[in-house]
Order: structure tokens, then sequence, then C-alpha cells
């Protein structure tokens, strides 16, 4: 079995300070997870989930009033 693909986004640049995504357990599941902390806990998403959640922040959704 090899180690998930860990990756962030494309915006980040050499930044630090960013979340991580991987597919992991064949796509089923998708982690995320602090890059600074690359051992530390992960927060699991349904696929569902995570695009629920992506097309909410491309909608502006979680947007500041």
């Amino acid at each position: 079995m090899s180690s998930p693909q860990w990756f962030k986004s494309s915006y980040s640049g050499n930044q630090a300070d960013c979340v991580e995504v991987a597919f992991l357990d064949g796509g089923q599941v998708v982690g995320v997870r602090d890059s600074k902390n690359p051992t530390g806990p992960m927060v699991a998403f349904t696929p569902a989930e995570w695009d629920a959640f992506l097309a909410g922040a491309r909608d502006g959704e979680f947007s500041q009033p």
C-alpha cells in the first residue's frame, strides 16, 4: 500500500500555513490536515461532503457579512 499523496492549493505558493488534502481509501474518504503538523490529526469527509464544502466556498457561502 502506498502512502497518500497530500496536496495543497496552487494558490498557497510556498507558504507554510496551509491545509493539505488527500483522497484516501480509493477515493472513498477525503482527508484534510494542517501542513505544519503532518503527523497531527486529520479531519475526514465523504466525497459528497467535500464537494458540498467546495461548492459553498466557491459560492461565497462562508464569506463574512
